[in-house]
Order: structure tokens, then C-alpha cells, then sequence
């Protein structure tokens, strides 16, 4: 079609086989879409059009996506609020015969249905990083990593050490929505987890500012992305990096003070170090 639709916070431009989707990034537009900037939605992924009635004098067209079409949606579970939807277009009532049009277009455009096979909209672009209440998560593609936080992290984590998780060893990811009661990020290794997010390593606890969803959200959706993209193949394990020698001070200064508030034994201080000084 080649026409672009503008509304709230966003536009759609439609295309012979998918709607690019526009993002504004102004200070009223919901934090999410600054942080997308624009995705575009294959017709392939949408299952249906629909229009209804907003709010305050608002009409709102809506792609419904098939389930499993589009990682972030995967990863938001259900948790993303109303307004925060990216793919609701809030047009002003007296436009709602222009949005039918629309709609009716695409409607007639639409041939598949059913659960997707693969994510068929692409992810959130790496590298990624946000910082959690615990941690500084960090995505490049292939390994997650967790650099805990002297003020934030439990004792068990402290003592496991920083983490670091390659997508082949991972099987899913649990976001848990910052908005409500025991916010995380955990990632999937197959078993079921035993420990609580924040006693359990392989996961980074929101609250307090961290972990908004405009950063979590779309790291979560890239790492599933990419977990579901490497099955079936053989995964190539990156050598480990070699430490920055401040980092590994840091984190020795760090233990000492575990250590010396009696947080870790003095075997557990001894063999952490050496694990430390090993990573040089």
C-alpha cells in the first residue's frame, strides 16, 4: 500500500507484506517504544486487525500477533500493560472510518494463522545492558553476563562469582515484570529452579528504579531470541576472556570485605582468590 498512518506515539507505514512500525521518542511517548525505535511486523506474524473504541475520544487499531511470532511479546508473558503495547496504534475518534480502511486492507492481506513455527520479527538489537538491583547484566549476542553489585547482591551470589552464560547452555529466560512484586530476570538451564532470584545466580532482581522495562524487556526478548535460534545447531564456545587486572582487584577488595564481615570462610576467601588471579 505505501501509506503511513501517524497516531499516538507512533506510525504505521504499510507495505505489500508488512507494517513498519515508527516510534516517537518524546518525552510523552511511553519509555518502551523510545527504546524499540521501530519494528517491523511481517504480515506473516499477524493473525488479525482489529479496531475498537478507546479512550477519551480515541479509536485504537491493533495487529494481533500469532502466538510465538515475535520474541518480545514471548518474553513479556502477558505482563506488558495497555499502554505500553507496541503494536495498538490510538488515532482520535473522527478517524475512525481512515482506520477501518486500514484495517479492512490488511485484513484482506492476512493468510496464515495458528502458533508460529520461529520468531518471525526480529529481536532487539545487541549489545544490551541494563542494571538491576544486583547486578550489571550485560547481551553481545552470545553470553550473558552478570557483574554483581557490592550493594546489592546476596552473600550466595557474592560467593558464586561474577557469571557468565553462553547461549548453548541456556533453554529459556523468565522476565518477571519491574512493575510488580518480585521483579526478575532468570535464564533457563533446563532444571527447575530451586532458588529464590535473589539467592539464585543464573538471575538479577528488580526494584527501586532497576531493571525498568524498557531495558529488561528488550534483553530478555534478545536473549530468547537467540537461545531459540542456536537449537539444532552446534554452538561455538568463545574462549573466556581475560580479566582487566583493576576488575580482578575490584572484586578481590570485594571479597576481603565479605571476609572480613564474616560473609565467607577463609577457605572460601582463599579459594575465590586464586580463582580471581587465575582469570589474569
Amino acid at each position: 500500500m505505501g501509506d503511513v498512518l501517524a497516531g499516538s506515539h507512533a506510525a504505521w507505514e504499510f507495505e505489500s507484506d508488512s507494517v513498519l512500525i515508527r516510534y516517537e521518542r518524546g518525552m510523552r511517548a511511553p519509555k518502551l517504544f523510545a527504546a524499540l525505535g521501530e519494528r517491523r511486523v511481517p504480515l506473516a506474524a499477524v493473525e488479525g486487525v482489529s479496531l475498537s473504541p478507546g479512550r477519551r475520544g480515541t479509536v485504537v487499531l491493533s495487529l494481533d500477533l500469532r502466538e510465538g511470532a515475535d520474541p518480545l511479546l514471548a518474553a513479556a508473558d502477558g505482563q506488558l500493560k495497555e499502554g505500553a503495547d507496541p503494536y495498538r496504534l490510538v488515532l482520535p475518534a473522527e478517524r475512525d472510518a481512515l482506520a477501518e480502511y486500514y484495517a479492512e486492507e490488511l485484513r484482506g492481506l492476512l493468510t496464515a494463522t495458528g502458533p508460529a513455527e520461529r520468531f518471525l520479527i526480529d529481536a532487539p538489537e545487541v549489545p544490551l545492558a541494563f542494571k538491576a538491583y544486583d547486578a550489571k547484566a550485560s547481551f553481545d549476542g552470545r553470553t550473558v553476563r552478570f557483574r554483581w553489585f557490592w550493594t546489592g547482591a546476596s552473600s550466595a551470589k557474592w560467593k558464586a562469582g561474577d557469571q557468565s552464560f553462553d547461549v548453548a547452555e541456556l533453554t529459556g529466560v523468565e522476565w518477571r515484570s519491574p512493575e510488580v512484586f518480585e521483579g526478575h530476570l532468570r535464564l533457563l538451564r533446563g532444571e527447575t529452579p530451586a532458588a529464590q532470584p535473589d539467592q539464585d545466580p543464573a538471575s538479577v532482581v528488580f526494584g527501586l528504579g532497576y531493571g525498568p522495562v524498557h531495558e529488561s524487556l528488550p534483553f530478555a526478548a534478545a536473549v530468547l531470541a537467540a537461545v531459540r535460534g542456536q537449537r539444532g545447531t552446534a554452538a561455538l564456545v568463545p574462549a573466556p576472556a581475560r580479566r582487566d587486572p583493576a576488575d580482578v582487584a575490584d572484586r578481590i577488595r570485594h571479597l576481603g570485605e565479605l571476609h572480613a564481615a564474616g560473609l565467607v570462610t577463609d577457605e572460601e576467601f582463599s579459594a575465590k582468590k586464586a580463582e580471581l588471579l587465575a582469570e589474569l
